[in-house]
């Protein structure tokens, strides 16, 4: 299976904001725990209501409250409980600060401090992202603006489409708001 992964478009209130460095009038909470950027968070609700409403793809959810937003403190932590400064044998390697990591064993790959999408708001790592709600997936995110980053990894989706909502969120607001 391959993943569709589109060319990320920050928002323009982001171009001077610090990843994982984002105040809170930039952030929204969102359906199923964490916190996204404000435009980010918005295709998150519709995209949510939609998966809710498909009867085998519920609960549709981060995997945790920080796996949506993740400041910097969050991802710094992370990285260091998953990564060694030892070479270990892993393949997967980061650098940080001038260092190189190398990748503990059994744990998923990390993004260092200050470079993950969840820093900006963007990221949101799905729950149980397999079977019939991966299959959603691949069927309507891009159609409320997400889209994967890496092929190695399913659950992670990111809002790509900048300060521009497409139709389908923009319908699920004109929806919303009538009723």
């Amino acid at each position: 299976m391959k993943l569709p992964v589109k060319e990320l478009v920050l928002p323009k209130d982001l171009k001077k904001a610090q990843n994982g460095r984002l105040t809170v009038a930039i952030l929204r909470d969102i359906s199923g725990g964490g916190k996204l950027h404000h435009i980010a968070a918005r295709a998150w609700e519709a995209m949510h209501d939609a998966a809710m409403s498909a009867v085998d793809v519920k609960p549709f959810k981060p995997t945790s409250s920080a796996d949506a937003y993740r400041s910097f403190e969050q991802q710094l932590a992370g990285f260091m409980s998953r990564y060694v400064g030892e070479p270990n044998g892993s393949e997967t390697t980061r650098h940080y600060l001038g260092k190189k990591y190398w990748l503990k064993k059994g744990v998923a790959p990390m993004a260092t401090p200050a470079t993950s999408n969840h820093g900006w708001g963007l990221a949101v790592d799905v729950w149980s992202a397999n079977g019939k709600r991966l299959d959603w997936m691949l069927q309507n995110c891009d159609m409320y603006g997400f889209s994967w980053e890496v092929q190695s990894e399913p659950w992670h989706i990111r809002y790509v489409c900048g300060d521009i909502l497409p139709q389908a969120v923009l319908d699920y607001e004109a929806k919303n708001i009538q009723t």
